[in-house]
């Protein structure tokens, strides 16, 4: 690595050094980079991104018709090696579905040259024909595309621009490929490997906005000053001409948790105003909204109670009134919606998305979809629903509504010990990341870094539980990430990164369990990046710790900047807001110790001077305007200028652990399929044995790729791939093996109108419409010979909108006769995708033999985050008995 050097005038004091970096209490350094602090207003740093010096120049691609991964089977890819010298790749022309392996050597010190250009050609002709003569053209998995839906082809890759995204493939024209002269060969010419940033040898930040009526942070370290002074800015440049914060310099507009994650780790205490007018921008019919998420947001995504925290964090710093009732009245018709739609009955947990972590392919097993994720129990989505429901007992006590505090606080403490109960690990101290699965769940060994934290934050774990955690859950050299283990094959994002504010939570929860090398740590994986690239950036990739190679990136990002000002009021000066008080629990590392001051702190009536002397976790004394208090906190009435004073008794926490874990990736999931009562499947690469799954249990440990069954009765199946570290990979797709004679069909064109909508490949001789307008109540007539245990589920299309985002999830609920079984969610498939077909959620529930009804009833707690859009094509209900 070249880099130009930086004068090294001043060495600074170490206060935190690993492998891969160092932190001094004036600057960073990383191999041959530097960032400096010249002083508490100016930074320079000479990093620049190495990530196009080292990239590999074998490409990975397939081509997609209408952006659907369609070509060949998963783990088949088309393979170039990209080693021309002239700055030109050409690959032969390929046929649609025939892999193409370039066989030339590639020299083990090979990389892709910076701005190759990769000429690919595509031959389209059997397809077209396929198109003319039949209508449609039949997939490797036998989807039919017809002639009409057919929308163009496209290239994804394993370099960029090229990724493996195919939720938005069908929306990137600059990775479709065209026919110019109508020969039925499509072209395509793409830039690979562009630098990220330009050529500047060192870069520099200085203060420019006036800061002077925010805290000020002052102490031994300058390295620190300025980072709190760089984030205070960016802000401001945050905040838009109607007071509401925006997401970051990419990213416009106000979204729900950004904010919400935001205001809890800081800018409740710098801008209760600007951060209470954005979580109102986030509210419609008195109900928060969920952001944009994976099949059309709620409630395939459901982290929206985040908001609930953040407005009562927001009520604790300021103590209004008015806005305590405000509040509680959206979150408590919020929390009505959910408990109709996602409040899982079996389990007493909530159903839906990791929170923030929206992004299918990045954190999921590529064969679920949006239904599949609506079922799936996910660890940070149940933590956030737990202190939601706290939140709101808290509210309702403080309103005076006794029977909601006492309603809302046993619903809290039914997700916590369900989550403690169904979610821990006792072999790895920390929780799992989900339940997944269809008709039965198994749990993802993975660990799950926002979710640990907030387990930690939220007292969801019992403080044994909360050393355990900190101590156990895998952490990188450059921080925490998201997930652990990475998936392979899926380019840094939610996976394989580092997110600077998810490294806050973190960074809190390892202060709380009074883990000192983990602090301090947390707090580096904090410093370096925004030190080294002179802004806090939306993300990072794991394995380099550079910001370049990520899926999507930006500066000035509201809540990573959040983390950075979180780290001195919520760690180092350890403020902690009650409904009538402030508290001071601060920890300082032994490396950070001396002096620490927080001037011009506001506190309702209160102006503050905080002075921090010392370290460790433990107060020696604290002082209000020269007055020995007995506890460390002041009250709410608290009025006009103080100066307070602490000093720590230089009592370090016995020494705790850290999980400094390898950069890991688990095996592929096996690909699995029946036949003449044998599962098989391809053997996984890096795989030891086989662990198989029978409805959600372990079945087998076996080290071949097939086992026998027995057909007679009805048994779901999965396969897990565990390699020679006994890492495992996600589950296999579950395939449910179902006898003939306990499978029912009934089409819904026999029971409801089918509008105006055209679709195609249904069965039958049709199917329903479901809308706000027509089908409002759609009812089967059923016949079931035996009582038993039933799993209902339906075929659906749903064309308003691609899968990653919008917000026009169709939903219902589901009655047999006038008792409610449930909720079904009807996703987004694609975005007029109305031919094509997929399986709802399925609903488990006991039934009477006889003739029965079963209805779809469109009730008021099924609105959809669109609010006009609610809609379907149903094109049967299925009915498995799954047993006695």
């Amino acid at each position: 690595m070249h880099s130009v050097p930086i004068s090294t005038s001043s060495s600074g004091k170490l206060i935190f050094q690993s492998e891969r970096f160092a932190v001094f209490s004036n600057k960073v350094v990383q191999d041959n980079y530097e960032a400096r602090a010249l002083s508490r207003t100016e930074l320079i740093s000479n990093y620049k991104s190495p990530a196009n010096t080292h990239k590999s120049p074998r490409i990975y691609f397939k081509f997609s018709l209408n952006g659907f991964d369609n070509e060949m089977e998963w783990g088949e890819d088309h393979i170039i090696h990209c080693l021309a010298t002239n700055g030109i790749c050409e690959a032969p022309i390929i046929k649609f579905g025939q892999r193409f392996i370039d066989t030339s050597p590639v020299p083990a010190d090979a990389m892709l040259a910076p701005h190759t250009r990769l000429k690919l050609r595509l031959d389209l002709r059997e397809v077209l024909t396929s198109f003319q003569q039949k209508g449609f053209f039949t997939t490797y998995n036998g989807t039919k595309i017809f002639r009409h839906d057919f929308k163009g082809v496209f290239v994804a890759g394993s370099v960029p621009p090229l990724s493996w995204n195919f939720d938005r493939l069908g929306f990137q024209k600059d990775v479709q490929l065209h026919d110019a002269d109508g020969s039925g060969i499509y072209e395509i010419e793409l830039t690979l490997n562009p630098p990220d940033e330009p050529d500047v040898p060192i870069r520099r930040w200085e203060l420019s906005r006036n800061i002077a009526d925010y805290p000020q942070y002052e102490s031994d370290y300058t390295l620190l000053d300025a980072l709190y002074n760089l984030s205070l800015e960016e802000m401001e440049k945050d905040v838009e001409p109607d007071n509401t914060f925006r997401t970051g310099l990419e990213w416009a507009g106000v979204w729900t948790r950004d904010v919400s994650y935001s205001t809890i780790l800081a800018m409740a205490v710098l801008r209760p105003d600007i951060a209470q007018n954005s979580l109102l921008h986030k509210v419609k019919n008195n109900r928060i909204i969920q952001d944009t998420g994976t099949g059309g947001a709620y409630p395939v995504s459901t982290d929206r109670q985040i908001w609930a925290v953040a407005a009562w964090e927001i009520f604790k710093v300021t103590g209004d009134q008015g806005w305590l009732q405000t509040a509680y009245t959206i979150i408590r018709q919020s929390i009505t919606d959910d408990e109709h739609n996602i409040y899982d009955g079996q389990t007493g947990l909530v159903r839906g998305e990791s929170s923030f972590l929206d992004w299918r392919e990045q954190t999921y097993p590529d064969w679920m979809q949006p239904a599949d994720i609506f079922e799936s129990i996910c660890l940070s989505t149940n933590a956030v629903h737990y202190a939601a429901n706290w939140v709101l007992a808290q509210m309702a006590e403080l309103l005076g509504d006794k029977p909601a505090a006492v309603k809302y606080a046993e619903q809290a403490e039914d997700i916590k010990t369900e989550i403690n109960d169904r979610l821990w690990l006792p072999e790895k101290k920390y929780y799992g990341q989900y339940l997944y699965g269809r008709l039965f769940k198994t749990l993802s060994p993975r660990a799950d870094a926002l979710g640990e934290a907030l387990c930690v934050l939220f007292n969801i774990a019992d403080p044994a539980q909360q050393q355990e955690i900190v101590a156990n859950t895998p952490v990188n050299h450059f921080g925490t990430t998201n997930i652990y283990p990475q998936i392979p094959d899926i380019p840094p994002y939610h996976n394989n990164a580092v997110w600077p504010f998810v490294q806050a939570f973190w960074t809190m929860a390892t202060a709380k369990a009074g883990n000192e090398n983990a602090l301090m740590q947390g707090l580096a994986a904090l410093y370096r990046p925004t030190a080294l690239f002179l802004t806090n950036k939306e993300n990072y990739v794991a394995s380099d710790g550079d910001f370049a190679g990520t899926e999507i990136n930006s500066d000035e990002m509201l809540w990573s900047l959040s983390g950075n000002l979180s780290a001195v009021y919520k760690i180092l000066f350890g403020l902690e807001f009650g409904p009538d008080k402030l508290i001071f629990k601060p920890f300082v590392p032994a490396a950070l110790k001396g002096n620490h001051k927080l001037t011009n702190f506001r506190y309702r009536q209160a102006q503050l001077d905080i002075h921090l002397t010392g370290y460790g976790n433990i107060i020696r004394s604290v002082s209000l305007n020269d007055q020995i208090l007995d506890t460390p906190e002041i009250p709410a009435t608290l009025m006009g200028k103080n100066i307070i004073r602490i000093t720590l008794a230089n009592a370090t926490p016995a020494s705790g652990p850290f999980n400094l874990a390898p950069e890991l990736f688990s095996p592929a999931a096996p690909f699995v399929t029946y036949q003449d009562q044998v599962l098989s499947w391809l053997p996984v690469p890096g795989a030891a044995y086989y662990k198989v799954l029978k409805n959600g249990k372990v079945f087998a440990n076996i080290q071949q790729n097939q086992v026998q069954i027995t057909p007679e009765e009805v048994a779901e199946y999965q396969v897990i791939a565990v390699d020679n570290l006994n890492v495992e990979s996600f589950a296999s797709e579950p395939l449910l093996v179902v006898p003939p004679d306990k499978t029912w069909i009934y089409e819904a064109e026999d029971f409801g109108e089918s509008g105006e909508m055209v679709s195609t490949d249904y069965s039958g001789n049709g199917f329903a419409e479901i809308s706000q307008q027509l089908n409002r109540q759609l009812v089967f007539t059923v016949n079931l010979p035996i009582g038993g245990r039933y799993a209902l589920d339906f075929r659906y299309a749903n064309g308003n909108g691609p899968v990653n985002t919008n917000n026009k999830c169709a939903l219902r609920t589901l009655k047999f006769e006038a008792d409610v079984l449930g909720t079904v969610v009807f996703p987004q498939r694609g975005d007029n995708h109305w031919a094509d077909w997929g399986y709802s959620n399925a609903i488990l529930a006991h039934l009477p033999p006889g003739n029965h009804q079963i209805c779809l009833s469109f009730e008021p707690a099924n609105e959809n985050m669109d609010g006009e859009i609610n809609q379907a094509l149903i094109d049967y209900l299925r009915i498995i008995k799954v047993d006695a």
